[in-house]
């Protein structure tokens, strides 16, 4: 079974430009994430895919993979389909660029999300939620899922309404030609309501496996993120040494 890893990388955001080559503790931010990911026990291969230069060129400074992609890509998964439409793969996996505490371990854990649910087309993960002031926010999506591992629904909103909330970890676990049915399904009416891709999923009758991980990570979106993630870091490093 052949697996690819694709980290895509966007230079143009609202909130944060530039932030796949923002310095955390003096290393690029898209450098964190190819390294952790470069951990995974099951990948064949990693590859960045970007439509900009100065992206492009920070992955090759660093030694790794990377491709140009259109800048006109609507969404991440056709940045993704585009850089692999050459060489197809049994599974994808899309590795959000802005997560630099990624490791090999929970990669392959979303990996099994997938390959460990038969009915399942995508994988991905979860975790529990443990700050109280995520509960209510819209930025933390939450997953409630069936007895089988499967997921049910994802919201911006709290559900359930009482006991615990897990939070969606957003690393996709695609078969190849799921992927590929994928990019031709027309957007959802919860999708659009939520603005969430992966209901487009659900609404259609297709299943999404998912695994729970317990790992510590920072999504950055702005630079109090990024900030967050060196603190975090440094006292990772303090606490070894």
């Amino acid at each position: 079974m052949k697996i690819i890893g694709v980290i895509p990388a966007r230079f143009a955001s609202s909130r944060f430009p530039g932030k796949p080559i923002e310095k955390i503790l003096g290393k690029p931010m898209i450098q964190w994430v190819y390294e952790g990911a470069k951990q995974s026990k099951l990948l064949n291969k990693i590859i960045v895919a970007t439509d900009n230069d100065k992206i492009y060129n920070t992955v090759k400074d660093f030694g790794g993979e990377v491709k140009l992609t259109s800048p006109e890509a609507p969404s991440g998964s056709d940045r993704i389909a585009e850089a692999i439409k050459d060489e197809p793969y049994d599974i994808v996996v899309n590795i959000q660029g802005d997560e630099p505490l990624i490791n090999g371990e929970v990669i392959d854990t979303a990996i099994k999300a997938l390959t460990e649910h038969p009915d399942a087309v995508v994988g991905t993960l979860y975790k529990k939620i443990e700050d109280a002031d995520e509960f209510e926010d819209p930025n933390v999506v939450k997953v409630v899922f069936d007895k089988n591992g499967y997921a049910i629904y994802f919201s911006r909103s709290k559900i359930p309404s009482k006991g615990n909330l897990y939070k969606h970890i957003g690393i996709y676990v695609y078969k190849y030609d799921f992927l590929m049915k994928f990019l031709t399904l027309d957007r959802t009416a919860l999708e659009i309501s939520e603005k969430l891709e992966q209901l487009r999923i659900i609404e259609n009758g297709f299943k999404i496996g998912v695994e729970e991980i317990t790992k510590k990570l920072y999504s950055v979106d702005t630079k109090a993120d990024l900030l967050k993630v060196e603190k975090y870091l440094k006292e990772i490093s303090n606490e070894k040494s």
